[in-house]
């Protein structure tokens, strides 16, 4: 089983900004023998090891920490796509064998837009030409402006982080903006989506039955051969529900939500998507 989307950080080291004192389940060091102690108990093999800071001190953080780790698999980085040096760094980043992709932290951009920007295309060829992906972190708002860079980029494999972050706190069924702007990337096979990242998104008192509907609208959309499952660990330890921040409780839910889904097996979820997409070996 592999785990798609999880993170490590030192706090005031290598870049990192955040997380920020105030959020006290989650300010401390993180690093792999933390993720092991929870993760190997639940049959987790290895994961994806996906950036948290804009920095790219921390994208070579996470690069050195691949090259001594069995267990992480790839690695998803950095990079500031606007710069005019972004080719020259993608190309040198791409010689380290687990360098998968990049993630702009579009959620935290002032432009809703910015992705389709033209002074971003020579980092997006970049990509392209080492056969790099790209992890998109949205919230529904910037879901038409990435379906309109997803066709005009067919050929750069795409997957939607944390489905792009539904408001569950406010909706225990999914929202009809949410649904349109997701609905419509079901006819673009390069995109997938990631099944993580829910939990911090819904109320204290919010279960394991409300995510039901948004996963099985996922499975509607994207299918499992689309699909990855991610715990967004540690960052799950801010869920409001004390429950759902628990690694091994996520993994269940989702598996319990697959149960309820019109699917021969779920086994793509949980290692088959993530293996192709991020080009596992």
């Amino acid at each position: 089983m592999i785990d798609a989307h999880q993170h490590f950080w030192q706090l005031g080291r290598n870049g990192c900004a955040w997380p920020t004192a105030d959020l006290t389940a989650i300010y401390r060091d993180f690093g792999e023998e933390d993720l092991l102690s929870v993760a190997s108990e639940c049959g987790v093999t290895g994961s994806v090891l996906v950036q948290s800071q804009t920095s790219d001190a921390d994208t070579d953080y996470l690069l050195r920490l691949a090259s001594d780790s069995d267990f992480i698999k790839a690695v998803v980085g950095w990079v500031d796509l606007a710069s005019p040096s972004a080719p020259q760094r993608i190309a040198q980043l791409a010689t380290h064998p687990k360098f998968r992709g990049l993630r702009p932290m579009l959620q935290g951009l002032a432009d809703e837009k910015w992705i389709l920007r033209p002074e971003l295309e020579p980092a997006i060829a970049a990509m392209k030409e080492h056969q790099l992906s790209f992890d998109a972190l949205v919230y529904t708002r910037h879901l038409p402006h990435l379906y309109q860079f997803a066709r005009r980029h067919p050929d750069l494999p795409m997957v939607i982080n944390h489905a792009a972050k539904p408001a569950i706190i406010a909706n225990d069924l999914p929202a009809v903006e949410w649904r349109t702007a997701l609905r419509v990337f079901a006819d673009l096979p390069q995109v997938h989506c990631k099944i993580s990242g829910l939990a911090t998104e819904a109320g204290v008192g919010q279960g394991q039955e409300v995510f039901v509907a948004y996963i099985k609208f996922l499975v509607a959309v994207f299918g499992v051969e689309r699909l990855m499952w991610g715990s967004d660990w540690p960052v799950i330890g801010l869920a409001p529900n004390p429950q759902l921040s628990i690694y091994k409780n996520w993994l269940g839910l989702v598996d319990h939500a697959l149960s309820e889904c019109e699917i021969i097996n779920s086994k793509s979820v949980f290692i088959g998507t993530s293996l192709r997409f991020y080009r596992i070996t």
